[in-house]
Order: C-alpha cells, then structure tokens, then sequence
C-alpha cells in the first residue's frame, strides 16, 4: 500500500483531515505513524512541538475564515510570478526530486560551482541530510496531532463548492506545512555552514524547461519555498509560518551536532 494503512478512523468533528483525493488507496493518509520514529538530533519527533493552530470556525471574523479565504482570494487573482513560484517549489513524489531533494540539489550545485574538501562535503551532505530528515519526522508528529483539514475542504464546504486548488493537495493533513519545515531546517543548517549572507543560484528545473531563480540567502529560499504552498492551495498561511519556525528548532539542533572529535 506504499505507506497508505488499511485502515484510518473517519473524520470525528469539522476539522478533521478528509481525503481530497479520487485514488482508492489514498482515502487514508500518508504514513501516519511517520512522527514516531528515531529522529538524528531531536530526543523524539515532538522535540520541537508547536502551538494549535487557529481554532476552526466558518464565521466570517474568525481568523481560520480569514486565512482559508487569502487562500482563496490569492488563487482567483493570481500573478505570473505567484505562478512561477508555485510550479518551481511543487517537488512533487514520483514526479520530481521531491522537496528534500530539491535542497540536496541546490547544495550539489553550490559544491559543483565551488569545489571544496571531501571532508566538507561530507559534512555539508550529512548535516543537511539529518535536518531533512528530522523535519519531516516532526512535521509529520505534528500533522497527526492537530489532524487539520486542507483548504479545498473547507473552501469547498464553507465558500466555493466548485473550488479547486492548483497543486494536487496532498493526503495527508494539513498543519504545519512539510515544505515550510523541512526548508526551515534546511536553511538553519545551510546558513551556519555557509553563512547567511549566501546568494545562489537555484538550477534545479533547468531540465525541465523552468527558469532558474536566484536567491540572496537560504532563508530567502525557504520562505518562498513556504509561501508557494499557499499559492498552490494547499496550505493556510498559519501551517507556513509555524512550519518555518519548526524547521528553524530542527535545524538549530543539527547544529548542536558535533560531528568531529
């Protein structure tokens, strides 16, 4: 079932996570026990734990109403730069480098574009490869946590019937976001490595036809590569921002790490 259980319990109250999904074997979410396992840097997958999101409300003064309609409002109104910036950070599975591949990519272009020692390539490779992967255990401990519906279900349900997000939302739920996490940790790491002032060159589409996008730091990748997923429609802003600081906590105790003796 490729990480998709037989079996999941049914949404029990409005904010609950329900599959937007058509695919039969996606109407469970994606590897749910995820957060449970052995992190690198972290104790466990709740080390770096977060806030409730907003609380769900439709009314329309309440922030979660206020968030799922920016949503909204963005995707009707879209720029051809909000366009680019969301087909650039899709890094969909099976049909991409995914989103943890696309920051290997780019420290793959950097040591291609200014060789340096094995041993620090070693480093920079292991560091960034533990920081990903911690994201993504804490991100996902979270998401099973909160269990946060998506925003085409509620857009759906409380302000367009016929809305569709551009992306394909993901199966699983939605709070915080994996792409702001893991890129929040990312750029932590990246940033003490090579300093928070490194302007780059992100080619990872070349051979896709996109147009390569340049950076003035790592955070400054990260915090595009976030906010592209509100762009897409899949994600309220609120999972971006707490997304970003998680991967910041993940990355800090990447950081920690002491890798030589």
């Amino acid at each position: 079932n490729i990480g998709f259980p037989l079996t999941y319990p049914k949404a029990s109250s409005p904010e609950s996570w329900v599959s937007t999904a058509a695919l039969g074997m996606q109407q469970t979410p994606l590897l749910p026990t995820w957060g449970d396992n052995r992190p690198f840097a972290m104790k466990r997958g709740d080390a770096c734990s977060l806030p409730a999101p907003p609380a769900y409300s439709t009314a329309p003064d309440s922030l979660f109403y206020k968030e799922a309609l920016e949503v909204y409002t963005v995707s009707k109104a879209m720029t051809p730069e909000q366009g680019a910036i969301t087909v650039f950070w899709d890094d969909s599975a099976m049909l991409s480098m995914t989103p943890p591949g696309h920051w290997v990519g780019i420290l793959t272009q950097i040591f291609t574009e200014s060789p340096t020692t094995f041993e620090r390539m070693a480093e920079g490779y292991a560091r960034l490869g533990m920081a990903v992967a911690d994201a993504f255990i804490g991100c996902w401990n979270a998401k099973f946590e909160f269990n946060l519906l998506r925003p085409q279900t509620y857009i759906q349900r409380v302000i367009d019937p016929k809305w569709t997000a551009s992306l394909i939302t993901p199966p699983f739920p939605e709070y915080p976001s994996g792409h702001s996490t893991q890129s929040g940790a990312a750029a932590t790491v990246l940033t003490a490595f090579l300093g928070a002032n490194y302007a780059f060159t992100d080619r990872t589409h070349d051979e896709d036809g996109l147009e390569a996008r340049g950076y003035k730091s790592f955070w400054d990748a990260a915090n595009e590569a976030g906010i592209s997923r509100l762009y897409g429609g899949i994600h309220f802003r609120s999972a971006i921002d707490r997304g970003l600081e998680q991967g910041r906590c993940v990355g800090a105790k990447i950081n920690a790490l002491q890798l030589y003796r």
